[in-house]
C-alpha cells in the first residue's frame, strides 16, 4: 500500500478522496455531500454550497461555503433540520413565492445572509468551543 493511502473495508483510498459523494443541484446552487475519513477511519460529512459568480471582467468563479459534520452530531443535526423544514412547510407551504413577497429569490437570500451576519456579530467569541482538527491534518 502506498504511503498516504488507507485501506478501509477492503478498498484502498487516498485520505483526500471522498469515500462517497452526492451532488444536488438546486437552482443556481449546487450542494455537495461528501463522506470522508479521519486518520483513525472515523467517517464525517462535509456539506459544501457552491455558487457560480462572475467577476467584473465577465470571468466566473465558484463561491463555496463548507461545514463539517461529525457522526456524533448526525442525529441531532437531522432532528433540527427536520424540525425547521416542517416548520417552514407548515407556515409557508412547500414553495415560497418570492415575487409575491415583492422580491426575487436572490434578494430574499441576501436578506437572510444580512440577518445571520448581524446576529453572528452579536455572539461573543468566548461562547465558541475550541475544536481540535488534528485528525484532519495531512499525514506528514
Amino acid at each position: 500500500m502506498e504511503e498516504g493511502n488507507e485501506k478501509l473495508g477492503g478498498t484502498e483510498y487516498s485520505e483526500r478522496e471522498e469515500i462517497f459523494s452526492k451532488a444536488v443541484r438546486a437552482g443556481k446552487r449546487t450542494y455537495f455531500f461528501d463522506v470522508k475519513a479521519t486518520r483513525r477511519n472515523d467517517f464525517y460529512l462535509t456539506i459544501t454550497e457552491s455558487k457560480k459568480k462572475f467577476n467584473r471582467d465577465g470571468r466566473y468563479f465558484f463561491e463555496k461555503h463548507k461545514i463539517f459534520l461529525y457522526k456524533e452530531d448526525f442525529e441531532k443535526f437531522v432532528e433540527g433540520l427536520n424540525e425547521i423544514v416542517d416548520y417552514i412547510h407548515q407556515n409557508q407551504g412547500e414553495f415560497v413565492n418570492y415575487d409575491s413577497l415583492g422580491q426575487n429569490e436572490e434578494g430574499f437570500r441576501e436578506e437572510i445572509q444580512e440577518t445571520v451576519s448581524s446576529e453572528l456579530e452579536e455572539v461573543e467569541v468566548d461562547s465558541y468551543s475550541n475544536v481540535d482538527f488534528d485528525d484532519l491534518e495531512e499525514k506528514r
